[in-house]
């Protein structure tokens, strides 16, 4: 939802943003892509140990980073289907960990119910970009659903900054599992609408 919408419209803040930094160094975007990863995998830890507010600014420099890398590629014409893929990859490692670390956290404070439903939201933050794949394999665009992947990061930076994690777990293991489910009725119309044609 919020991707469609904002697209490649930061690109050009993110470059201007990119060459204060580095100057005239050129950076490999997959290089940006295992930095944003690397700061992912350190919000993670930060949850986990319960220091919710520095886990929730490492996850946002994760996802300037997760931003920049597409918008430096497209700048430098250099997109490759590597480069999406490890970007796809590291997203996925990036989501879990994140999800990990607040499961960890939940069962430090021995709040056992908090964990089970950070494990079900879990399942539901892998499935919604599984089922996108699986439908792109069969040649249905799938980018329908109520949480996307900047939506599913916007409701634990809500969760971590403003002290309402637990809302925040509870809220993910709803609406990841709806997405899900939105993203099975979709493909399955759809398939049925290309039967149709392929047969007329």
């Amino acid at each position: 939802m919020i991707s469609v919408k904002v697209g490649h419209s930061l690109d050009p803040v993110l470059l201007n943003v990119y060459r204060f930094f580095l100057k005239s160094k050129i950076v490999n975007p997959n290089i940006l892509t295992v930095w944003g990863a690397a700061f992912a995998f350190g919000a993670s830890a930060c949850i986990a140990f319960n220091y919710l507010f520095a886990g929730g600014v490492l996850i946002l420099i994760s996802g300037f980073f997760d931003l920049m890398d597409g918008a430096v590629a497209r700048n430098m014409d250099s997109v490759t289907r590597f480069g999406g893929f490890l970007d796809s990859v590291l997203d996925r490692y990036a989501d879990l960990f994140i999800m990990f670390g607040i499961f960890i956290h939940f069962l430090t404070q021995r709040d056992f119910f908090l964990s089970g439903l950070t494990f079900v939201a879990a399942i539901g933050t892998a499935i919604i970009p599984y089922a996108r794949a699986r439908a792109e394999a069969a040649s249905l665009p799938c980018k329908t659903g109520m949480l996307e992947r900047p939506e599913r990061l916007i409701i634990v930076l809500i969760g971590l900054f403003f002290c309402v994690l637990k809302p925040a777990v509870i809220v993910l293991a709803v609406l990841t599992h709806v997405t899900a489910v939105q993203r099975m009725a979709f493909v399955k119309k759809n398939s049925k609408f290309e039967a149709r044609i392929s047969k007329s």
